[in-house]
């Protein structure tokens, strides 16, 4: 498989998880209303989401190693495709869940094992232009994911949304079976788990990475999560909720491009955190002050224009001490974060208040920031 093809199924494997989160977002008031159910427990199937994704992302990464890259993906997404028949079919709520951590915990698939892939095979400036490339494709997958979601609920309620998710893990299982390479190097060594794990939790750069990752990611997500319920409060549809995620991957591009712009001219990685932090408690003032009319998007705009800048310099200084042990930091790092990512996002579904919550993911991401760190690592 040439690289041009692996760069291509890659882009595609990195986007589904994303995709597959979003795509969720505009069904939840038509889960909630099948069911029976609030806005509160609907609201967790995003969070359940995270809580499963997170154990998912140890697990592929720790078989990428032992079994190999391509049997480990196809796996997953064999695994996500059988969740979505058990969804599809789903009569009660609990069922719904369980069937959704399911496939989260093979969407994870997608996220690690496709990074590891793609650092086997390019190396130095090559692999930090396909990151970049992936970049890009990442900041629009929100908006399509809540586009498309919107428009199949409008036509075929929350089951359109489930269709279409197995039809897409489907057509990536059979793309992966006739085309991905096995890209394991041999012989391969596979660092101790619980000796890595316990090398992290006692390192406080980690947390401090950890922690500001999981804010800006609940920051972003619990847009996802509420927003669609603060549109029907305010008489406005699912699809101007979808269209409303087309403005927000907007934000997140500008965000990653000011961030590239900014490196270049000297500005440090760590000055550019506290810029976004900034942006979110301005933002997160903004969503407080005007969510009672539609307008809180534009306020919005600087919260996702917020993660676009501070997602790329945290992940790209978070495992400098663990040169020798990438994938399976890699794995217990992201646990970390989407526990988290998981926990805040289901205090978030119970509170249904966007506006308090991007305040408090705001002010605790600034001081983090601000606070000046000596490695431990």
């Amino acid at each position: 498989m040439n690289s041009k093809n692996l760069t291509m199924l890659a882009i595609a494997l990195l986007m589904f998880p994303q995709i597959a989160q979003t795509l969720y977002s505009p069904a939840l008031v038509d889960i909630g209303l099948a069911f029976a159910i609030g806005s509160q427990e609907a609201a967790q199937i995003l969070s359940v989401y995270f809580l499963a994704f997170a154990f998912g992302v140890v697990v592929w990464g720790r078989m990428c190693d032992r079994i190999g890259r391509r049997p480990s993906m196809l796996a997953g997404l064999a695994l996500y495709t059988g969740a979505s028949i058990l969804a599809l079919n789903a009569r009660t709520f609990d069922a719904l869940l369980m069937a959704q951590a399911l496939a989260a915990f093979g969407a994870a698939v997608g996220s690690v094992v496709t990074q590891t892939l793609l650092r086997d095979r390019f190396k130095g400036a090559e692999l930090a232009q396909v990151f970049s490339v992936m970049g890009i494709a990442l900041a629009a997958s929100p908006a399509i994911g809540l586009f498309t979601g919107a428009s199949l609920v409008q036509a075929f309620g929350y089951r359109g949304v489930l269709g279409c998710l197995f039809l897409l893990s489907s057509a990536l299982w059979l793309w992966c079976l006739l085309t991905l390479p096995e890209t394991r190097p041999q012989p391969v060594k596979t660092p101790p788990l619980f000796e890595t794990l316990w090398r992290m939790l006692r390192d406080r750069d980690i947390w401090y990475s950890t922690l500001l990752v999981a804010l800006f990611n609940i920051a972003l997500f619990s847009y996802y999560s509420l927003g669609p319920f603060m549109f029907q409060r305010l008489g406005l549809s699912a699809q101007l909720f979808g269209y409303s995620g087309v403005i927000l991957a907007l934000g997140s591009g500008l965000g990653a491009w000011l961030n590239k712009r900014l490196l270049q001219r000297g500005v440090s990685g760590s000055q550019l955190i506290q810029v976004a932090a900034a942006l979110t408690l301005v933002g997160a003032s903004g969503v407080l002050l005007l969510e009672e009319s539609a307008v809180f998007v534009l306020a919005m705009l600087l919260v996702v224009l917020a993660f676009g800048m501070a997602i790329p310099n945290i992940l790209g200084s978070a495992l400098v001490n663990y040169g020798d042990r990438l994938g399976t930091a890699g794995a217990l790092f992201g646990l970390l974060y989407y526990l988290l990512i998981g926990g805040g996002l289901m205090l978030a579904a119970w509170g249904q208040a966007l506006g308090e919550t991007l305040m408090l993911c705001g002010a605790v991401a600034l001081l983090l920031a601000s606070t000046d760190r000596k490695s431990t690592g």
